[in-house]
């Protein structure tokens, strides 16, 4: 197989905040001074736009923009499917790539245009197709990285904010049954999707449990992807019937291990489900696409202090001028920044077609606000506090 896309997409933000003034920050105890970040860097193409337009390697890599977040450390754990035989290429015709993954699905990516590829086979359609593959599911000793110890200790001595993520409630049955499929079960087969998560759960805890005894954690991260423009693929019901007693499962441990942020990764408009997901234990969510309706100005005034959010600024504006891009700043920053529980940054990845001045343009005037609010917010003891390097290419 050809190496990942994201390894190419890689960006180099200088974390700068260490753990306990980013975990006071997302739950609301303490608001020093504005988190800034991106998120996930650039959409595949984008860097050889930049190139072209004059682009230094620092904001290539983006090491020459000031971001202001924290370094998140990953523990060497494994919480979802182990084993398979090594994933092979059928075809490629150097624009397309199909190959089969660890779970036997047939998996295709555009290589010009996705970082992720997409599966046209699943390995479960039926309880019996389940009862095959749920050893990959089942706790083992070879989940934990020999030296995961250690590197769980290094993150916390460096100030990292210690992180294991768990499978999704509705992804990781989704990436066994395909969402059609997934849709009729929550009807026709609930209690296939129960075992699985039972299962899932099972595992996580046990590990997050292990991880727990030798260092104590920060974050939970679980990711979804569960929602577009129109809405999530489970509603409010279907998230309490089947994902919530998932997540409050993992959560006690999670919790149990020192962990203070239950934070979810979904694209889309999750509105519909944010109640039903606050309830089962998530305080963080990300990306807040503003084009699918997370407003995080409307989400703060809904939820206060019950959810916190990074992300949230729309990557459109940055292809529409430097006046709809201060109008989405202006809109978004000053409530974040007084606020606190926000590390503000892109929606996702920033779209082709973005003009490398824009971006430079977004980064300066961002900081622009944030510093205006920040001295508002100095009597009360917070402060602007920009990274010491800007830009390189100026403003």
């Amino acid at each position: 197989m050809s190496s990942s896309p994201h390894a190419s997409l890689a960006i180099d933000r200088r974390p700068s905040v260490d753990r306990a003034e980013y975990l006071d920050h997302m739950t609301f105890r303490a608001n020093r001074r504005p988190l800034f970040t991106e998120i996930f860097g650039p959409l595949v193409g984008l860097k050889e736009e930049w190139a072209k337009q004059g682009a230094t390697p620092g904001e290539l890599d983006f090491s020459a923009f000031p971001y202001r977040c924290p370094a998140f450390g990953r523990v060497p754990v494994r919480t979802g499917w182990i084993g398979g035989p090594e994933p092979r290429v059928v075809e490629d015709d150097g624009a397309v790539e199909v190959y089969i993954d660890r779970m036997g699905r047939r998996m295709r990516r555009s290589k010009s245009a996705a970082t992720l590829a997409l599966p046209e086979t699943h390995p479960v359609e039926t309880a019996a197709d389940w009862e095959r593959v749920k050893d990959h599911y089942r706790f083992s000793e070879e989940r934990l990285a020999e030296d995961w110890q250690r590197a769980a200790r290094e993150h916390r001595e460096a100030g990292r904010v210690v992180t294991i993520s768990v499978p999704g409630g509705y992804d990781e049955p989704r990436q066994l049954m395909g969402e059609e499929n997934l849709a009729i079960a929550c009807y026709d087969a609930p209690e296939l999707i129960d075992d699985m998560l039972a299962t899932i759960g099972e595992t996580a805890e046990r590990v997050i449990g292990r991880v727990g005894e030798a260092v104590e954690i920060d974050q939970l991260s679980v990711h979804e992807d569960m929602a577009g423009r129109s809405g999530p693929l489970l509603g409010p019901r279907q998230v309490e019937r089947f994902v919530a007693p998932y997540y409050r499962r993992v959560w006690a441990a999670a919790r149990a291990a020192g962990a203070r942020l239950f934070d979810q990764d979904s694209d889309g408009d999750m509105r519909p489900v944010i109640p039903a997901f606050l309830d089962a234990g998530v305080n963080v969510m990300h990306p807040m696409e503003p084009a699918a309706g997370m407003d995080i100005v409307a989400l703060r005034e809904a939820y206060g202090e019950r959810l916190a959010f990074y992300g949230g600024l729309d990557k459109h504006v940055l292809r529409k001028g430097r006046a709809a891009i201060t109008a989405e700043l202006e809109h978004k920053i000053p409530p974040m920044v007084h606020g606190g529980g926000c590390m503000l940054g892109l929606d996702h990845r920033i779209p082709n077609g973005t003009p490398l001045e824009a971006y430079r343009f977004y980064v300066a005037e961002a900081w622009r606000i944030m510093e205006r609010e920040g001295a508002r917010n100095a009597g009360n003891g917070a402060a602007p506090a920009r990274p010491s390097r800007a830009p390189e290419g100026g403003r």
